[in-house]
């Protein structure tokens, strides 16, 4: 068979010793005598995958031990919702940054929670650039403030961390993690899609029966 070179955004061509190694999985997961879309998700076997999978994450996204990690699904467009949802509290706005259809999209499904104050946007420009975080117009009262570091369909990306001394800082990685070292610490509430830089959707899709998305929340202090 004839290999293809795959160079898509999402899934691509992966080692073959890799393939391999997932089709024998697949019939025998370590011994178990049966595949992970077979097994309890409350087995041991299951248990070990998942806190595995965390632990790998842990360390090559240098989270640390004040962040929480969460394998979710839906996909970054259902924490579009969930973040206004969860990070509001008190509160009644938030900040956005307007630089590309995910970004749009974002600000889109926050409004239906919150009063979204969009304080710089590049639309006008055919979002060809970042607009200067001086010119930023952010609200004392904001619960947060979200930004997409990477527009992969418009081709814009961030080529700097904005400063968010005062609010918790969210950001949606999914073209970014796993792509270069981040300062987790700078961030109060990252989520990524695991199907762009962590891994190909459809392997993900098949060796768990449902494709898991990480959002990495800061925990409360006490």
């Amino acid at each position: 068979m004839s290999r293809a070179y795959n160079f898509c955004a999402g899934p691509a061509t992966l080692p073959e010793s890799v393939l391999a190694q997932a089709r024998d999985e697949m019939l025998d997961w370590r011994g178990t005598g049966m595949s992970v879309m077979e097994m309890s998700h409350r087995s041991d076997a299951f248990v070990e995958i998942a806190e595995t999978a965390e632990r790998d994450l842990r360390e090559l996204a240098g989270v640390s031990d004040d962040y929480a990690v969460l394998f979710m699904q839906g996909g970054a467009s259902s924490q579009f919702s969930t973040i206004p949802l969860n990070l509001l509290g008190d509160k009644a706005s938030a900040d956005y940054v307007n630089t590309g259809i995910w970004s749009k999209k974002a600000i889109a499904e926050a409004k239906r929670y919150a009063d979204v104050n969009v304080v710089a946007s590049s639309e006008e420009g055919g979002f060809a650039s970042i607009p200067d975080q001086a010119s930023w117009q952010t609200r004392a009262d904001a619960a947060y403030l979200h930004y997409t570091p990477n527009e992969t369909i418009g081709g814009l990306e961030f080529d700097f961390v904005p400063d968010s001394a005062n609010v918790p800082l969210v950001a949606d990685m999914s073209s970014t993690m796993l792509s270069r070292p981040v300062d987790i610490s700078k961030f109060g509430l990252i989520y990524a899609g695991a199907q762009k830089n962590i891994g190909p959707p459809g392997w993900l899709s098949s060796l768990f029966g449902k494709t898991f998305w990480a959002k990495l929340a800061r925990k409360r202090r006490p």
